[in-house]
């Protein structure tokens, strides 16, 4: 069973590049940016627990966020399922394709069979658009391969693992609004929107607090890892190329801001573009930082990784306090 018609070449994240392929098949066409801006997708959480190896840089919302906002935005008809059980989960996906309809699905992307790097990872979202007796046809992003094809039994551990970030075999199917979206308004809704929550985070490890925050324990990594040359890279790598399109997610924010400009006449979007588009360089500098610092162990290269980051807050308030006053 193959569902024609769903594709999204050259998608760099995984939630908006499956949720473009669903609204594509449904007949709405947006660029990756123009979602991730829609979904109200770009934050910061520093995120360090005792059972963890080595902290975490995050850039975007929670896994899901981005689809249910621009649903929420658009007027699209979304349909979200979850269940503990195989059976039901299967029959939600199976009867969804075979009338015609690809489904996203959020799951744990180990066990995907043509994931080369097995990194446990709960909030990894894929399109389905097909299936037999043995495979399942997903679309995931340009650097998973674009089109791609996994077992259903490494679909099914994908869908049903526990742990941080995962859902209980969620599944989901969109259909577009009746007329045409309104993009100038949501474009303005979402803006405001997504600086006041980065501005006003209820927490010090989000917003422009955490990326304060992590200027002062950056510089503690060194002794924080146990393996300097594995974390210290690999934290970089995520910030890089995990998915973020490059400047942990402000690369694609900055693009969509650019789009979002040719649609919203606004000086304040305009400032807030230009800051973005300075911003989004430094983070690639802070990951160069990180992985000199690992391979190195040269800690003078975090002092350099904290200096930006502190510069980087202070940026990054200023320029959502700009797009806050977006009309």
């Amino acid at each position: 069973m193959i569902v024609d018609g769903v594709d999204f070449p050259g998608g760099r994240h995984c939630e908006t590049t499956a949720l473009g392929a669903l609204l594509g098949h449904a007949g709405l066409v947006l660029s990756e940016p123009m979602l991730f801006g829609l979904g109200e997708g770009l934050g910061f959480v520093y995120w360090d627990a005792k059972n963890m190896d080595f902290p975490f840089l995050g850039g975007r919302s929670k896994p899901m966020e981005i689809t249910r906002t621009v649903a929420a935005r658009l007027g699209l008809d979304l349909r979200v399922a979850e269940t503990s059980s195989a059976g039901r989960a299967w029959r939600q996906v199976a009867d969804a394709l075979d009338a015609g309809r690809p489904v996203g699905l959020q799951l744990d992307c180990y066990h995907l069979d043509y994931f080369t790097t097995k990194v446990h990872f709960g909030g990894h979202v894929v399109a389905m658009y097909g299936y037999d007796d043995t495979v399942a046809h997903l679309i995931d992003t340009a650097q998973q391969g674009g089109a791609v094809t996994t077992s259903l039994a490494s679909l099914e551990l994908a869908r049903a693992e526990r742990g941080p970030m995962t859902a209980r075999r969620l599944s989901f199917t969109v259909g577009a609004p009746a007329g045409p979206p309104d993009l100038a308004a949501a474009i303005r809704t979402a803006i405001r929107q997504n600086a006041r929550t980065f501005l006003d985070p209820p927490i010090a490890n989000l917003g422009h607090r955490g990326i304060a925050k992590t200027s002062a324990q950056v510089k503690k990594w060194l002794d924080r890892s146990t393996d300097p040359a594995r974390d210290l890279p690999l934290a970089a790598a995520l910030m890089e190329r995990g998915g973020t399109g490059g400047s942990l997610f402000r690369a694609m924010y900055r693009d969509f801001l650019a789009e979002a400009a040719t649609l919203v006449d606004d000086d304040n979007l305009r400032h807030g573009q230009r800051l973005y588009a300075e911003i989004a360089p430094l983070w690639s500098e802070v990951a160069a930082h990180l992985t000199t610092a690992g391979e190195t162990a040269d800690p003078a290269y975090l002092a350099e990784a904290a200096k930006i980051l502190a510069d980087l807050a202070i940026r990054e308030r200023e320029a959502m306090e700009t797009l806050a006053r977006i009309r």
